[in-house]
């Protein structure tokens, strides 16, 4: 049995991005999915490592991770010689500009792109009001950041250079979720190379399968 267990369902970004990794690192794994809006967050065994019932728990051997771009950097960093290679660069300045841009994600894009996913694609599932004010708000933001975005792309491939690396894959989850199930598409794609970008890493296999598990039905218990 894999020694790699995730704990989490794959509509969650936080435990996208890790599946994500998993499937560019090539490393085996075992999913154990919780439906955090229903009872499968009180299986014992993911409320011992999580009495609070966080969206997403992940265990390599005795390890044990709760933060996304956290677990995404042990992988890369543990599992340096499987899989893609340059997730983390192959030397000092690579990866500072990883994680420069890991930090621009974390701190500028998530933000407000969270708040847009949530009051626009999950809000009217769960019957929740949507906040008018802070969607405007984080159009705004979020338009400000893929303008940045926009410059750098002229100038690299991807976000740290010309490699795909954490940096983009970082991005998927939320961006999946604008570009698709919000009317917030348009932020990407009118911009001709924000749009070149979001092709290019949303079209890269290990985002599809975990596009393909999004959809699959939640085990019911």
């Amino acid at each position: 049995m894999a020694s790699v267990k995730v704990f989490g369902s794959p509509t969650s970004a936080e435990v996208a991005r890790v599946l994500t990794c998993l499937f560019e690192k090539e490393i085996e794994f075992q999913l154990i999915r919780v439906d955090n809006y229903k009872g499968q967050r009180r299986l014992p065994e993911y409320l011992k490592l999580q009495p609070f019932g966080q969206a997403l728990t992940f265990e390599d051997g005795k390890q044990t991770l709760v933060d996304s771009r956290e677990i995404c950097r042990h992988l890369a960093e543990k599992y340096a010689g499987q899989g893609n290679k340059d997730l983390l660069g192959s030397g000092t300045l690579e990866r500072a500009s990883i994680e420069q841009w890991l930090q621009t994600e974390a701190q500028n894009f998530d933000p407000p792109s969270s708040a847009l996913v949530f009051n626009l694609a999950f809000a009217p599932l769960l019957s929740l009001e949507q906040d008018k004010d802070a969607v405007e708000r984080s159009k705004k933001k979020l338009d400000a950041v893929l303008e940045i975005y926009d410059r750098r792309l002229d100038e690299t491939e991807y976000l740290a250079g010309d490699k795909f690396t954490l940096a983009d894959l970082s991005h998927l989850p939320n961006a999946h979720r604008l570009v698709h199930h919000t009317d917030c598409g348009s932020l990407f794609t009118s911009r001709k190379r924000v749009a070149r970008w979001w092709k290019a890493i949303s079209s890269r296999p290990s985002w599809k399968r975990v596009v393909e598990m999004q959809q699959e039905p939640p085990h019911i218990i």
